[in-house]
């Protein structure tokens, strides 16, 4: 690759050469297209599902309930609505099909896609069979003339109306999820949604077989069939003959569409390998060769180069930002939806996103946001067992004035780090983290030693928070403000520790005043304006070089006896104790 000084790369970087717009154009119009029409095709489900249900009291509820639908969604303004979407919809999953690379799906969106590329070919019977019979011919269908066709008449039709009410619901519910996950303020209703969306389609589906059986009661009788089966209710032979065989074609032609999406990704990738390629180069030397077209994002997951990106590539958070060092053609300027995220970032050039930016040419790049790694915890504790035990509780300071001025997506990312930050200090001083509480931790030491060596290891994890958070701090120094900012309880005593396994999972809990007292403790940080505060027995118990540090008795909000405690105004002075501890076990 070409070695840029300095005042070139920043031409370069600066450059306006016309280019076409890459499919990240309009992003975020097409997204809350999908939003929309989404919401709309899900809407009309539900109302369907609903009035099903009403066949659990009779098929004369289910009847009237027919009169709303088709109020609703026969008339000019359902219409309009209701086809468009459809449509829509159906064309912007292709478009997804089509836009996706083989890289990066998670199950999640894999289920999604199929199923929603499946409705429109279960969709198509009771589409011709309804609401295109009614247009071409006037038949005016009810509950009891659909259900004697699906329940009696043809039982595989019935099947295929089952699925396809299971497949729209879970496609639904899925999108549903997706968009309420990045709403904060909704996710009270999650339970609440969760429930409606197991209930209604057992109601729909329980109803469904009940006005199945009613009809097949009641076809039974010669007068019924008369009155409920008539041409003008359901049709002559040679207009459903012909309705059918609109229907297979319909169903062939969306087959097809979906095999010349599958033959349009072959001719992209075809035709990205005769374009050329390009080489994307990241710190430490590593290059992804990638065919020209990819975004940079993209280049990382396929050469499998870490690359944060907590939104998934959709361009809703700026995690995936990447600082360009140089490239040998001037890059597009950025789409709507890359600035938009760019100013709500405050980002400037030579800053883009990963997931928008396709250069042109070879690209350098460094990443701005380091991929978290896990921390794998060790488990020691015995179910319900009663020991003396230290607990440790920490918060962040500010996060919700963190969250007010961020993007959600960075604000979980950093909250994230944070925590991982935290969670591997008190894993390297051997220690357990039993709760996350969405900012802050909760972490138990003494589980299999001594308690001696817990309040140690407690000592010890206040100064590796300290440090990985300082650290922490170093890497975001130009994304933040301000520098994170905790605080740290720490106290001791008698508890019972019992663990919760959920899917060979493993939570600790406990029972017991250490964890309240530390948590008091942590919240009196705010107060002292100090980083940590220890119970006087935790440094007693530890046996390290403490008495230097600012004794108060505290009085504690449900306690009637007061505490002696030890007050932190930088959890870094713990060190020295603790290194001197060191040089005294080694010359033991």
């Amino acid at each position: 690759m070409a070695v840029f000084t300095k005042a070139s790369a920043s031409a370069t970087l600066q450059g306006t050469e016309a280019t076409p717009r890459n499919s990240v154009r309009g992003a975020i119009s097409v997204r809350r297209l999908r939003l929309a029409t989404g919401f709309a095709l899900f809407t009309y489900v539900a109302s369907h599902l609903l009035n099903h249900s009403l066949g659990n009291i009779s098929l004369g509820a289910m009847e009237a309930g027919l009169v709303v639908q088709k109020w609703l969604w026969q008339g000019a303004i359902g219409t309009a609505i209701l086809y468009p979407a459809l449509a829509i919809h159906a064309a912007l999953g292709l478009w997804v099909l089509y836009e996706r690379r083989h890289f990066g799906w998670t199950l999640a969106e894999v289920v999604q896609v199929v199923l929603g590329l499946a409705i429109p070919i279960l969709l198509a019977n009771h589409l011709f069979g309804t609401r295109i019979s009614l247009a071409l011919y006037g038949t005016e269908k009810g509950y009891a003339q659909v259900l004697y066709q699906l329940w009696v008449r043809s039982a595989p039709l019935g099947i295929i109306q089952v699925a396809l009410l299971i497949v729209a619901w879970i496609h639904g519910c899925i999108g549903l999820y997706f968009w309420l996950r990045l709403k904060p303020r909704l996710q009270r209703l999650m339970p609440v949604l969760l429930c409606i969306a197991v209930v209604l389609p057992i109601l729909a589906l329980l109803g469904f077989a009940q006005g199945g059986r009613m009809v097949a009661t009641l076809a039974q009788e010669r007068g019924w069939r008369e009155v409920h089966l008539t041409p003008q209710q359901v049709g002559t032979a040679d207009q459903n003959a012909m309705l059918i065989d609109a229907r297979n074609d319909s169903v062939l032609a969306f087959a097809g569409l979906i095999g010349f999406v599958f033959l349009a990704r072959g001719g992209r990738s075809w035709l990205e390998r005769r374009s050329g390629t390009i080489l994307v180069t990241y710190p430490g030397q590593r290059t992804a060769r990638v065919p020209f077209g990819f975004s940079v994002l993209e280049a990382s997951h396929s050469a499998g180069v870490p690359h944060t990106s907590v939104c998934g590539g959709r361009g809703r958070c700026s995690t995936c930002r990447v600082r360009v060092i140089s490239c040998t053609r001037p890059l597009p300027q950025p789409s709507p939806a890359e600035q938009a995220v760019l100013d709500r970032a405050d980002l400037r050039p030579p800053v883009r996103l990963a997931c928008q930016l396709r250069p042109l040419g070879d690209i350098a790049v460094v990443p701005l946001v380091p991929s978290a790694a896990g921390h794998p915890r060790t488990v020691r504790a015995s179910p319900g067992e009663e020991r003396f035990i230290v607990v440790l509780v920490l918060d962040m300071r500010d996060s919700t004035r963190l969250a007010e001025t961020r993007l959600p997506f960075d604000t979980v990312f950093i909250m994230n780090r944070f925590i991982s930050e935290a969670d591997a200090a008190v894993t390297e001083a051997g220690g357990t983290t039993a709760q996350f509480t969405g900012d802050g931790l909760l972490a138990i030491f003494g589980l299999s030693c001594a308690a001696a060596d817990a309040c140690r290891q407690a000592v010890a994890a206040t100064v590796l928070i300290g440090r990985n958070v300082a650290a922490l701090n170093r890497v975001l120094l130009s994304q933040l403000a301000e520098p994170l900012r905790f605080g740290v309880g720490v106290a001791a005593g008698e508890t019972v520790v019992g663990e919760i396994h959920v899917t060979g999972a493993r939570a600790f809990t406990t029972l017991g005043d250490a964890a309240n007292v530390a948590s008091r403790l942590e919240a009196l940080c705010k107060v002292h304006r100090c980083e940590a505060i220890l119970s006087d027995e935790v440094c007693r118990l530890s046996k390290l070089a403490l008495s230097d540090l600012p004794q108060h008795t505290a009085t504690l909000r449900g306690r009637d006896a007061s505490l002696n405690v030890r007050v932190v105004e930088r959890v870094d002075q713990l060190a020295p104790a603790l290194t001197q501890k060191s040089v005294e076990r080694s010359a033991g």
